[in-house]
């Protein structure tokens, strides 16, 4: 049975703790600030900063990275999002292992899931995958309360390295949690135990037509 957990970040050492049990299936809502970008070059700059040892120009330890997609304008001086939408994790495989491990994450997410080994990142770190709603950001922008910092503003603003202030973002579920148990694992397999069925069904039908 699914459970809501409202997490508050910065964490406090009693979330950080919780979130070791967390489950797949599990809901949560996030307050407070998180960093987001969409952008290849940004992730492969992050994923250099991991290897080399040097210091982002916002600290992702023990915080939340999240493939989420914003606009940011101007308005009368002010910087306001206008949006959030989750995009494709599959997308930074190639890096987010090195992210995970080197940047210290404790909350990482979008849609779509990683792959294994960034699953393995995220067991070994104590690191959480949270999927958010595809096509869900008229629900998810309704978090966005304002621009914390923004870095690397020579990239458009979706691949910018932003951190946001956000009240109860979500609900977002628990699809890959810090034991490494995947929810993405458990449909592969149920596809594949379902694919001879489907198969047989096919050749049928075309011997019946």
């Amino acid at each position: 049975m699914s459970r809501l957990h409202e997490l508050h970040l910065p964490l406090s050492p009693a979330q950080t703790r919780e979130l070791r049990e967390l489950r797949v299936g599990d809901m949560v809502t996030i307050t407070g600030s998180v960093t987001v970008s969409i952008g290849i070059p940004t992730h492969k700059r992050m994923a250099e900063a991991a290897r080399s040892g040097a210091e982002l120009p916002v600290n992702l330890n023990g915080g939340a990275f999240f493939h989420l997609s914003t606009y940011v304008r101007e308005q009368e001086g002010v910087s306001v999002p206008l949006y959030l939408n989750p995009s494709t994790s599959t997308r930074y495989n190639a890096w987010m292992p090195e992210i995970v491990r080197g940047l210290g994450p404790r909350l990482v997410g979008g849609k779509g899931g990683l792959d294994s080994n960034s699953v393995a990142a995220l067991r070994e770190c104590g690191c959480v995958y949270l999927s958010f709603l595809g096509g869900g950001s008229p629900l998810l922008s309704r978090a966005l309360r304002g621009v914390r910092s923004s870095h690397w503003n020579e990239y458009i603003s979706q691949f910018r390295l932003l951190t946001l202030d956000v009240e109860r973002l979500g609900p977002a579920t628990v699809s890959i949690d810090a034991n490494g148990n995947s929810a993405y694992d458990d449909l592969s397999i149920q596809a594949r135990a379902r694919l001879p069925g489907i198969l047989d069904r096919l050749r049928q039908a075309r011997q019946s037509s």
